[in-house]
């Protein structure tokens, strides 16, 4: 299968599948005797993965890891399940210092009650502030 019908039916661009190769996500595919990169079934299989765990909020060092252990499907238990589990800690962790901040931000509109009046700094003010 060619990189364009590749990168279509993984609905993926032909950039991103250069950039996974180069990442060792995907193995490197086989010329055909005019040049042209001839990828397999399985490496389609791989890329649906690959974008699958990415849509779970795994990072690409993560999938590597997890294709280093064997995981061909999102739907396998073990290796997954624990990744999964620690993805949700953080999305978890981060979703409690939001909800800090929002309170922090609402205290500070009702401490304002409304009578904040916005000030003006020119860039240049700004500029030698930072300095």
């Amino acid at each position: 299968m060619t990189i364009g019908r590749v990168a279509d039916a993984a609905a993926l661009s032909i950039d991103t599948i250069r950039y996974y190769e180069r990442r060792g996500l995907i193995a490197k595919p086989r010329r055909s005797l005019s040049g042209y990169r001839n990828y397999s079934e399985e490496v389609l299989e791989r890329l649906r993965f690959i974008a699958d765990a990415k849509r779970l909020g795994f990072t690409l060092k993560e999938i590597s890891e997890l294709l280093s252990m064997g995981v061909k499907s999102t739907s396998e238990c073990g290796p997954v399940t624990r990744k999964a589990e620690a993805k949700l800690m953080e999305m978890n962790e981060e979703i409690g210092r939001l909800q800090r901040l929002r309170l922090t931000l609402r205290k500070m509109i009702e401490e304002c009650g409304g009578q904040c009046v916005p000030t003006h700094v020119s860039r240049g003010s700004y500029a030698r502030r930072r300095e």
